[in-house]
């Protein structure tokens, strides 16, 4: 387990002469990624407390992603931002253990269909149990939950806005609308 996993990373206080939202995009990117880190840290701790051990943090948020569905993988690449390479190697690590399913599509041969397998099901639904023991913990109150909220719909926004701004290629797009000038 890394040491990272236990460290309490410091708040950092606003910066004087600026507020939220204004030149705070690469400082947000970056607390994404750690965000990320740390969340990968806390699957791990997850998987070592219920026992399970052939699996890494990337490949049970694949397995998160795919979750009670039936999926391409193209699809599933595009849901979770997964490298090609990175995700066949997971993906037949996935297949190998049992935890996955994978089977040729009825209308295309060429195109692989990927759902849970039993274990695999068996393994999302304990993790998801764990996850809502983790959210009661963190959100106790209504302002609490109001928080979270906020948070969420602002990280989507933001993430609406970058895909916009890859997507049109426009820097003149509205803040996260959607709207081509």
């Amino acid at each position: 387990m890394s040491t990272a996993a236990v460290e309490t990373l410091p708040v950092e206080p606003a910066r004087p002469g600026r507020f939220a939202g204004k030149g705070v995009c690469y400082d947000l990117a970056r607390i994404i990624e750690s965000m990320n880190r740390r969340f990968q840290d806390v699957v791990r701790i997850e998987l070592a407390r219920i026992g399970v051990e052939d699996l890494s943090a990337v490949q049970v948020l694949m397995l998160m992603h795919i979750g009670n569905e039936e999926l391409s993988v193209r699809d599933l690449l595009e849901r979770g931002n997964y490298l090609g390479s990175n995700a066949s190697y997971n993906l037949k690590h996935l297949v190998e253990s049992g935890y996955v399913d994978r089977a040729a599509s009825a209308r295309d041969r060429r195109t692989a269909r990927l759902k849970l397998s039993p274990q695999g099901l068996r393994l999302v639904e304990e993790l998801r149990r764990l996850e809502a023991v983790r959210s009661e913990a963190m959100i106790r109150t209504e302002a609490d939950a109001q928080e979270f909220d906020a948070t969420y719909r602002t990280l989507r926004r933001l993430e609406r806005a970058w895909c916009d701004l890859i997507r049109y290629d426009s820097a003149s797009l509205e803040w996260g609308n959607g709207e081509i000038p």
